[in-house]
């Protein structure tokens, strides 16, 4: 029997790939943290692409795609981010990516640079794919769609311990100022904003733990 295709978006910081992962392993589908693929094309940008004004220069960005080669490896038990042979899946969880991956994100050219792949991934089935647009762009004929939200202050306590534990030095402060201007970024930008599709189920876990939402997601998948 063919394997569900999972769609989950939500905002940041509501759990969707740290669920995502657990939800596949239940179910033995592939994970796959789109977040990760627009993280990936951010630190190309940053580590290659910047102007003289110290701003990413998108023209140059865009020009040069032919050199980004993103793709998801086994590593022990979990599919690892890796740009061009490099292990990135550290480096892009920096507050200097979180600062800049909406900006990358918002652009069309980006966004079609990887929507065939995304597709691709998806195309046989057995895949849990999360993101902001999962279930309204890139899989709209996912047979299962959820989309996560909790408060501000819930997900800047998530993100913040996140990062601690990475050995990222911050600020509670600045993580919940960063989460407040991607919210308004992914919302509202033009090309593919961050939205509900009309039949998600909608789950808001700012009073439920990691695995109280899974149980809640598993009970939709009970078939499966």
């Amino acid at each position: 029997m063919r394997k569900p295709v999972i769609a989950i978006d939500g905002y940041s910081s509501t759990g969707k790939s740290s669920i995502s992962k657990i939800i596949a392993q239940k179910l033995g589908l592939v994970h796959l943290d789109t977040g990760a693929l627009y993280r990936g094309i951010t630190y190309f940008a940053l580590n290659n692409c910047i102007g003289a004004d110290g701003e990413i220069n998108l023209s140059e960005l865009f020009n040069r795609f032919n050199e980004i080669e993103l793709e998801f490896k086994p590593v022990d038990t979990e599919l690892v981010m890796f740009l061009n042979g490099e292990d990135i899946s550290t480096a892009i969880r920096t507050n200097e990516i979180s600062q800049n991956v909406s900006l990358i994100a918002s652009q069309k050219e980006v966004r079609d640079f990887l929507l065939d792949a995304q597709r691709e991934m998806a195309e046989k089935g057995g895949v849990i794919m999360d993101g902001r647009d999962i279930g309204t762009v890139i899989l709209p004929n996912a047979d299962f769609k959820f989309f996560l939200t909790a408060s501000v202050d819930e997900r800047t306590k998530r993100r913040f311990l996140e990062l601690k534990s990475l050995g990222i030095e911050t600020d509670e402060n600045t993580v919940r100022e960063n989460l407040i201007s991607r919210d308004k970024t992914d919302s509202e930008r033009e090309v593919a904003p961050l939205k509900k599709a009309e039949n998600a189920i909608l789950i808001d876990n700012s009073d439920f733990t990691k695995h109280e939402t899974i149980d809640i997601i598993l009970s939709y998948l009970k078939e499966f």
